[in-house]
């Protein structure tokens, strides 16, 4: 098995979700977020399936010392010989790759957040910095793309952290800030018992709120001369929001069960969103042919 073929069977796996985002990509671009992912996934399921912290803290160190074999000697693992390959198409910086180590390792010593404000340091490390790796993999022209990267990533963790809020409590991992669990007169236990409740709704109500509103702000972020190569990146944040509709629509039965979003949906998100930015991006360019002849 080739180290591709290592991280598209890691890939295949773990997200159907990243899958129909990939679809659109050229083959250099396609390697490159396939070896992404597969090592966000390596490294987050160190943490997910090592129970014993100090085991996994190892772990993760060993993954630092081979992030800088990556960048600056010579890798040994699969994702990182893939990741190599990548390097030189894209100008990945290793600065991101030792914050996502980082913010696994958040998950080793904390489990629960006091406030919003502690917790967006771990959807920055967690998140925010995939997405501003994938902007170099996509290309960018305009310079607030970074910030669509950053604030998107924050969305995305938080419709994760909404739908996971069951599977994470059985970890006992409450990401939902201690302080809103309190103004909504929510308690640690109501969450690992899953007792659904008026309480409990209007929590997620204002953590899908909250979710929409970074949303809102990183495409606010997205100028019209990015946002087609940035199209496998409004996909994924397209799939996302489906499932966090699916999730409202349903009136949040995260604490009964794992909501999803179905194959076949994900697939017309995909085709129906890159076909949509397709026409933006042409209609862009005749605009902007009109004013140069003006």
């Amino acid at each position: 098995m080739t180290p591709d073929d290592y991280c598209q069977e890691k890939t295949r796996q773990s997200s159907s979700t990243f899958y129909y985002s990939f679809l659109f990509l050229d083959k250099a671009q396609r390697q490159a977020m396939t070896a992404l992912y597969a090592y966000c996934r390596e490294v987050d399921d160190v943490v997910d399936e090592c129970s014993d912290s100090s085991i996994a803290a190892n772990k993760l160190n060993w993954w630092r010392e081979e992030i800088h074999n990556l960048f600056h000697g010579k890798p040994n693992h699969p994702v990182t010989l893939a990741l190599k390959t990548s390097l030189c198409h894209f100008p990945l910086q290793e600065k991101y790759f030792l914050e996502l180590i980082s913010g696994m390792e958040m998950d080793l010593h904390s489990h629960q957040y006091q406030t919003f404000n502690e917790l967006t340091l771990y959807c920055y490390r967690a998140a925010s910095v995939v997405g501003l790796l994938t902007i170099e993999i996509l290309g960018y022209k305009n310079k607030n793309t970074y910030d669509y990267a950053h604030n998107l990533g924050t969305a995305l963790q938080l419709i994760n952290i909404l739908r996971d809020v069951k599977e994470d409590a059985k970890r006992r991992r409450i990401y939902i800030p201690q302080d809103e669990l309190q103004q909504f007169g929510v308690t640690q236990s109501m969450l690992l018992n899953g007792e659904n409740s008026t309480q409990t709704q209007a929590l997620f109500e204002y953590q899908a709120q909250r979710a929409e509103q970074f949303y809102d702000k990183a495409f606010s972020s997205l100028a019209d001369t990015d946002r087609f190569s940035q199209r496998t990146g409004i996909i994924m944040a397209e799939l996302y929001l489906a499932l966090l509709k699916k999730i409202k629509l349903q009136k949040y039965p995260v604490l009964e069960k794992r909501v999803s979003v179905a194959k076949l949906k994900k697939l017309w998100i995909a085709w129906s969103t890159a076909r949509r930015e397709y026409k933006l991006s042409q209609k862009f360019l005749l605009n902007s042919t009109n004013k140069a002849k003006e």
